[in-house]
């Protein structure tokens, strides 16, 4: 209704500011009332804007007020603002009759068909983890957890790990800022997910047969295979007459329920301070028949998955067990290492740069 403003009378002669607002004032009202319930809130907001809006009509005629001769101002310009306010109100009403109809303007029409969402999934972790753990507990093993900061005397007095021990450097791990009695740190973000070994024991009486899945940080360089953070999975068993030969079946079966039926299994003797005898385990490489340019095994044709061992005898001693009468096992394995050679994945970095790209494949 543009040309509703700048309109003349049949005889040629300019129309008075009354009838100016006047034929504003019909053609906003006639456009408001043909706007039907099926109009949608971009309708609506289409009016305001021709007539109401910051470059709407009524808003060029109230800037028109300074052209007009100066005993015209005053009239005119509160007849431009008495219909401003009127079709305000009657936006409103409009808006609302439509609302009462078709639900709030913008609202989702219930009657088409409804979009389905993304769906989202565990991340590759969380799901090796699960994976890991499922595999135990189909073996009778039961999960556990513990707290991330851990006390020093768990970390490492009851893992056998000394004063001495070059795990307790500042280099491998986080120190939180609280000092004991003697003035030395003894809060610490845990190294490892052992300590859980000493907690459990010292609140369980034997059979004990648990899995302790959790995040773990060390203080070190972040590189392809190592990062400041990480998830370990401790397994332990303890009763009386535990055996090596306990071990190797537990682990065996392990590794050929997560890596498959086919897997070949290799034990090798290796030092840790809270197992004797300790040994590590691998597995033969799925990708390769020792093939040298391989880039999972590196050509061995083994690939190393966990470290394990008999329960110290002085593990036990400390946790209130007696070694004479109990034995026990135990094993960790870090989780990512575990997906990355599952997966095929030659960069630890990959599972935490929240890239979808990545995350996407599990």
């Amino acid at each position: 209704m543009a040309d509703s403003v700048n309109s003349t009378t049949g005889d040629g002669a300019e129309p008075s500011p009354d009838d100016r607002i006047a034929a504003v004032r019909d053609g906003a009202l006639a456009a408001l009332a043909a706007l039907s319930a099926a109009e949608t809130a971009d309708g609506l907001q289409e009016w305001r804007n021709r007539y109401i809006g910051r470059s709407g009509e009524v808003t060029l005629l109230l800037r028109s007020v300074g052209s007009l001769p100066p005993e015209q101002r005053a009239g005119f310009g509160q007849g431009a603002n008495r219909l401003k306010n009127e079709l305000e109100a009657a936006f409103d009403q409009r808006e609302a009759e439509i609302s009462a109809t078709t639900g709030p303007v913008g609202a989702i029409d219930v009657s088409l068909p409804g979009r389905t969402p993304a769906k989202g999934r565990l991340h590759p972790i969380t799901q090796t983890i699960r994976e890991i753990t499922d595999a135990f507990a189909a073996m009778g093993f039961q999960t556990f957890e513990g707290p991330e900061v851990e006390l020093e005397r768990y970390n490492f007095d009851a893992m056998n790990i000394p004063s001495d021990h070059p795990a307790r450097e500042m280099f491998d791990t986080f120190w939180l800022d609280r000092v004991d009695e003697e003035g030395d740190r003894s809060i610490l973000l845990r190294t490892h997910t052992s300590p859980m070994q000493a907690r459990i024991m010292e609140t369980h009486e034997p059979p004990i047969r648990v899995v302790v899945p959790g995040r773990c940080y060390r203080y070190e360089a972040t590189d392809a295979s190592h990062d400041w953070h990480f998830n370990q999975v401790e397994v332990m068993a303890v009763d009386e007459n535990i055996t090596f030969a306990d071990l190797k079946g537990t682990l065996y079966e392990f590794a050929r329920r997560v890596f498959g039926p086919e897997r070949k299994v290799r034990f090798r003797c290796d030092f840790f301070p809270f197992v004797e005898p300790g040994v590590d385990l691998a597995i033969d490489c799925f990708n390769c028949d020792g093939d040298p340019a391989c880039r999972i095994c590196r050509g061995s044709g083994w690939l190393e998955i966990l470290g394990a061992g008999m329960v110290h005898p002085r593990v036990l001693r400390y946790s209130g067990y007696d070694p004479e009468r109990y034995t026990g096992f135990a094993a960790g394995m870090g989780v990512e290492r575990v997906a990355m050679l599952k997966h095929g994945i030659d960069d630890i970095r990959h599972f935490y740069t929240n890239d979808m790209r990545f995350l996407s494949q599990f």
